[in-house]
């Protein structure tokens, strides 16, 4: 993994939604390897299929690329559960195992009553647990939830890179001082820059002992030969990314608030066209990479002067499996760009 400094390839990753029936998805896994994607994420929503279920089908489907959920929360499940599922996925992978761990989606966990229970508090403890569990340590513990003499019973395999999904400043800060990684929900450079200088202050303080750092842009991307319904694909994401900003990132992009309001309350009642249906020109633009390859290839580039690498995220583009080898060809570009 990268330090920070600009050094080495940078990471290229997929999220994989199983919103589609799970042979689809591990199709869609096999043929990112093949294009050249180091890691594949798994979303991890309730309305959706069953994350653990893919990744259990792609680690014996694939050979090189890292698996995990992207990202769980420590609310749906249990933690201790949650290290178990990942560490059964580290098994069936050989090793291959990361851990994308973050606050969850306020506008699903609306649904299941738990929007209020989101902190960060909560995802530090369940991925220190987890680390102590994969170690083989039995733990108990008593904070945000309960563990007595818990443990898995078989070794677990290799290490299990952990990396933080948000885009708080608190969140990024811990991120940086206390896991592998951090999944920075954006896709505009004005956005990671303003992380990387929220993650250097947690890395100020991280201990040596705990390694390299990874700053990663888990972007939506949607990415086609035609511009505009490139363009259109990304609405359903963007609606998502636009409900759940904090007001400071719809400042900075001159977003309504009432309008991003508006759309995680359709959202959470399951009024999803009418939700699309508010996502603004100015809302693409700040919260996807979407257009030609020529289009994302220059935004990646851009991305790239901040971040470590890309996660290409939901939509993927009008055509999720074109859409795979035209954002790894964009990629390539992007890291061949001067002002990387």
């Amino acid at each position: 993994m990268s330090d920070g400094d600009g050094s080495g390839d940078p990471t290229l990753g997929v999220e994989l939604t199983p919103e589609h029936p799970v042979p689809e998805v591990v199709e869609r896994g096999v043929a990112a390897e093949k294009a050249g994607y180091d890691t594949a994420f798994v979303s991890c929503h309730y309305n959706n299929r069953d994350p653990f279920a893919v990744l259990s089908h792609l680690a014996s489907e694939t050979e090189d690329l890292r698996l995990g959920p992207g990202v769980a929360n420590p609310y749906e499940m249990h933690p201790v559960t949650l290290a178990a599922k990942t560490a059964t996925v580290a098994e069936l992978s050989g090793g291959r195992a990361v851990f994308g761990i973050g606050p969850g989606d306020p506008s699903t966990l609306a649904n299941l009553g738990l929007s209020d229970e989101r902190g960060l508090r909560s995802v530090l403890e369940a991925f220190k647990v987890a680390q102590r569990i994969w170690d083989g340590e039995r733990v108990s513990h008593d904070g945000t939830f309960e563990a007595t003499d818990a443990g898995v019973n078989f070794d677990v395999p290799g290490e299990i890179p952990v990396y933080v999904g948000g885009e708080g400043p608190h969140m990024c800060r811990m991120a940086g001082k206390h896991a592998d990684g951090l999944l920075f929900n954006g896709s505009h450079p004005d956005d990671l820059s303003w992380a990387r200088d929220r993650v250097a202050e947690g890395v100020a303080d991280r201990p040596d002992e705990r390694g390299d750092f990874e700053l990663l842009a888990y972007a939506s991307v949607s990415i086609g030969d035609d511009r505009e319904e490139a363009r259109e694909a990304a609405r359903p994401p963007v609606a998502f990314i636009a409900a759940g900003a904090a007001p400071p990132v719809l400042d900075r992009h001159g977003v309504d608030r009432s309008v991003a309001s508006d759309i995680g309350e359709k959202i959470s009642a399951g009024e999803f066209s009418e939700a699309f249906g508010l996502v603004t020109p100015a809302m693409v633009d700040a919260f996807s990479m979407a257009g030609t390859e020529d289009e994302v290839t220059e935004r990646m580039a851009g991305v790239l002067e901040h971040a470590d690498g890309v996660v290409v995220g939901s939509p993927l583009g009008p055509d999720p499996d074109e859409a795979i080898t035209l954002a790894a060809d964009a990629m390539r570009r992007a890291r061949s760009n001067p002002s990387r």
